[in-house]
């Protein structure tokens, strides 16, 4: 299993959950080298072999080594978990840079599709793979738009949900089931980095359940979707938002 972004949050959550049955994992990071290592030194105590491979998954070159240097490590792929993603402050869009929109859109809509890409290529039963799963992290802001806040952001969810959609149809006969998890409000480092490390508290009455959810309740969504207890299920969009 090939995590992308998996040094913190919903990723390192989701590669020990994995770790722990039975996968084999490669922690995927941008920057933080020590954050992934940690979570590959948990991976391994959990009995999995475990690797971490630098990669921005904006650039082609970056994600290409990504994958040929997974399957040195650990094998053939069977499961991309397309988590990577990235998040700015708080803003209106008539405020937002064109640098910003870039960014955010290089990183979580091309990043998914180049990460989705070598993935086919390599588990397509048309190329002579073996099957595989796809799980892309979408999130809940992709149908609630996050006014006045993260509309980037939302939108470039929207853009992942359709990903999935359209990719699980082309595949789906080629032994690749693709799904997408919309997490909502989850308890995780990304609102500190956005600059409201208070947000999941301030916004949890607005949750039917009326709490936030926590990384490792959307972790076990995930392998639900990379396991054969969903063998039947693509093209599917799971909201794991406590209602929301």
């Amino acid at each position: 299993m090939l995590i992308t972004g998996g040094s913190r949050g919903i990723g390192a959550a989701t590669a020990v959950m994995a770790a722990k049955s039975g996968w084999d994992i490669c922690v995927n990071y941008a920057t933080n080298a020590a954050a992934a290592q940690e979570v590959v030194a948990a991976c391994r105590a959990a009995g999995a072999s475990a690797t971490s491979v630098q990669a921005d998954v904006a650039v082609e070159s970056d994600v290409i080594e990504l994958f040929e240097e997974t399957e040195v490590e650990l094998g053939p792929l069977t499961c991309l978990v397309n988590n990577a993603g990235i998040l700015h402050p708080m803003s209106r869009v008539e405020d937002m840079t064109v640098e910003r929109l870039r960014e955010v859109m290089d990183v979580n809509v091309l990043g998914a599709f180049l990460c989705a890409r070598e993935a086919v290529r390599r588990m397509s039963t048309k190329n002579g793979g073996a099957g595989g799963t796809i799980i892309n992290v979408s999130s809940a802001a992709s149908y609630l738009g996050s006014p006045n806040e993260f509309v980037d952001y939302a939108a470039t969810k929207g853009a992942v949900d359709t990903l999935t959609i359209g990719l699980a149809k082309e595949v789906a006969a080629e032994g690749i089931r693709v799904n997408a998890v919309r997490p909502g409000l989850i308890d995780t480092e990304i609102h500190a980095s956005s600059g409201v490390p208070d947000r999941v508290d301030r916004l949890a009455s607005n949750v039917p359940m009326l709490r936030g959810g926590t990384a490792d309740e959307v972790a076990s969504s995930i392998l639900y979707l990379a396991s054969d207890a969903s063998s039947y299920i693509a093209g599917t969009l799971l909201n794991v938002s406590g209602g929301r």
